[in-house]
């Protein structure tokens, strides 16, 4: 059988490179990527964790650059014919008091967070293994209560909602940001928070449908609010190490084979099952 690997994107630093050390820290048997849009940060990430005796893989990924994806997944089928971790990480954030206009911010924000990870795992679930782990990492602001409309919320928790329905959703939040209509209709003001909601989304419809897969079993996909991160992305305002902020995300990785829960779930910082639609 072909030695197991885990990827982890956006992993050159933050809770990304946290996770990175907790796999390789872990008796994971196999390798771990530590994938990052720029590469020289990326190789470096590898070298500090090196000298603290971590010997991760690097490999370049920009989620955004649908060639740097392929170049990835041939990589994965050239030295593993599998993939059997994949840790969603990377995602991008605009500043509180940035100065860009909320349709730039909305677009960009919803490309990467949402569009980029969803087409990442559109192109790697293929290759995943039986017992395969996913963690979408997700937020307290991906929470469905952040969605202020009613029936919106009701769309978003449909138990049934499919894929197409779900892009429905994402491009009808876009089209009212454009035309300025957003806040009025009752989605979040917050372009990540509307990523965020997004990916949860995702992720309870990727468990169905992998679910329905008969070729593979007990491949698992949950959603994580790491909690409030010292991090770039909060501006270092956090609460939390980064240590502290991947010990959720490195748990769903590290499932055991055939668990029953969490599966398909919304998980908390404490490792604790939420619910989506209420919590």
């Amino acid at each position: 059988m072909s030695r197991r690997v885990a990827v982890v994107t956006g992993a050159n630093k933050g809770i990304g490179f946290a996770i990175v050390k907790n796999l390789c820290g872990h008796p994971f048997n196999g390798d771990v990527i530590l994938a990052s849009r720029d590469e020289s940060r990326g190789l470096a990430a590898v070298k500090a964790l090196n000298g603290l005796g971590f010997k991760p893989i690097y490999h370049q990924l920009d989620i955004d650059d649908n060639e740097s994806i392929n170049t990835l997944k041939q990589y994965l089928m050239d030295n593993y014919q599998g993939l059997d971790v994949l840790v969603n990480n990377a995602a991008i954030a605009y500043k509180t008091d940035s100065t860009a206009p909320v349709e730039e911010q909305a677009d960009n924000t919803l490309k990467t967070n949402f569009f980029s990870t969803r087409n990442v795992c559109q192109k790697l679930f293929p290759i995943l293994r039986s017992h395969a782990r996913v963690v979408n990492v997700s937020s307290s602001a991906g929470m469905l209560r952040n969605v202020r409309d009613e029936s919106l919320r009701k769309r978003f928790s449909d138990p049934n909602l499919t894929d197409k329905q779900l892009l429905d959703l994402v491009n009808e939040y876009l089209n009212d940001v454009h035309s300025g209509q957003h806040v009025r209709k009752g989605w979040p003001n917050s372009t990540y928070s509307a990523s965020k909601i997004s990916l949860s989304a995702l992720t309870f419809i990727q468990q169905r449908e992998l679910d329905a897969d008969p070729t593979r079993e007990d491949i698992v996909v949950n959603a994580v609010h790491p909690g409030y991160v010292d991090t770039d992305m909060t501006s270092h305002k956090g609460r939390l190490t980064i240590e502290a902020g991947a010990d959720a995300p490195s748990y769903l990785a590290l499932l055991p084979h055939n668990c029953n829960e969490p599966k398909g779930a919304m998980v908390w910082t404490d490792r604790q099952i939420v619910d989506w639609t209420s919590a």
